[in-house]
């Protein structure tokens, strides 16, 4: 059975850092990218980064760019999610999930992703 379970989401203040997991299970981890997405009340899904398990290639959308930092442990079959300097609205959902195709910079945004965890909070006051 597949699993993705996310963990390490809290309640911080403006300015502060999280450190985000993903860990898999039943899953070949060096395949495809996996990808860390936050929905907030209210709001549509958006992608936050992405990593390709394989090489390392890593992908951030605009709002996070400087401030997140996406990692990987191939041993753990772990993808992490440093965030610094964390804002008010970065409170959200945050989930990681996987696409096993070849990911592009062009294209991590727009192609599906699997086996969603079931999330992790993020809320940061001001």
């Amino acid at each position: 059975e597949v699993q993705f379970v996310e963990s390490g989401g809290g309640s911080v203040q403006a300015g502060d850092s999280l450190r985000l997991s993903c860990t898999t299970s039943g899953f070949p981890f060096g395949d495809g990218a996996i990808g860390w997405f936050r929905q907030a009340p209210g709001k549509e899904r958006e992608g936050v980064s992405c990593i390709i398990t394989s090489r390392g290639n890593s992908y951030y959308a605009d709002s996070v760019k400087g401030r997140f930092t996406i990692s990987k442990d191939n041993a753990k079959n772990t993808v992490y999610l440093q965030m610094n300097d964390l804002k008010p609205e970065d409170t959200a959902f945050y989930y990681c999930a996987t696409n096993r195709g070849f990911i592009t910079p062009a294209i991590w945004l727009l192609v599906p992703y699997d086996y969603w965890g079931q999330g992790t909070q993020v809320t940061v006051s001001s």
